[in-house]
């Protein structure tokens, strides 16, 4: 069974973190949303507060298959002020496990030159911040690795694509059908 983090932080736009720790559980995939906040509650960036399953201290890194970055900018700026947290980025990266990103957070890896000479989206605003890369005005832009998209209005496609990666189409398909999802 695939296996991914979603790393939380206070300030995350809630929709974007848990339409794919919801999708992606429907799916099959095993998924823990991860706290960088030291606290398992997360206070979502519209006052939206839940838990977390796990502590980034407490969390073997190793056992995943993808990292998932959820956006909204107080999120995103957390996420990236997190020094453990920049290091488990730039290891998947350099070991070419998947990383995806959404909203601002595509900044993220766009910061640390993760995105250079790839195809990468954002949301509108934020194409200055993927350094390197190539800015398509797409809901999902999926680049090898690497997955990205633009913000809560693309939070559905972005955890299908992600269902995809790991499931195939065919599941993909059948979790979109089932919540009623047209493109």
């Amino acid at each position: 069974m695939s296996k991914i983090a979603v790393a939380m932080a206070n300030g995350v736009e809630e929709i974007e973190g848990l339409t794919v720790v919801d999708l992606c559980r429907r799916a099959g995939i095993e998924v823990t949303m991860v706290s960088v906040s030291g606290n398992l509650t997360v206070h979502g960036s519209h006052g939206i507060d839940f838990k977390a399953d796990a502590l980034f201290e407490e969390t073997d890194w190793d056992g995943f298959d993808m990292l998932v970055l959820p956006g909204g900018k107080v999120g995103t700026d957390s996420l990236e002020a997190h020094a453990g947290l920049m290091k488990i980025l730039d290891s998947y990266a350099a070991a070419g496990k998947m990383v995806a990103a959404i909203c601002a957070a595509p900044s993220v890896p766009g910061h640390r030159g993760i995105l250079r000479g790839r195809k990468a989206t954002c949301h509108p605003g934020f194409e200055k911040d993927l350094l390197g890369a190539e800015w398509l005005a797409e809901p999902v832009v999926c680049d090898g690795n690497l997955i990205t998209s633009r913000g809560v209005g693309t939070a559905i496609a972005f955890a299908l694509a992600i269902t995809e990666h790991f499931c195939g189409a065919a599941k993909a398909r059948e979790i979109a059908d089932a919540i009623v999802y047209e493109e």
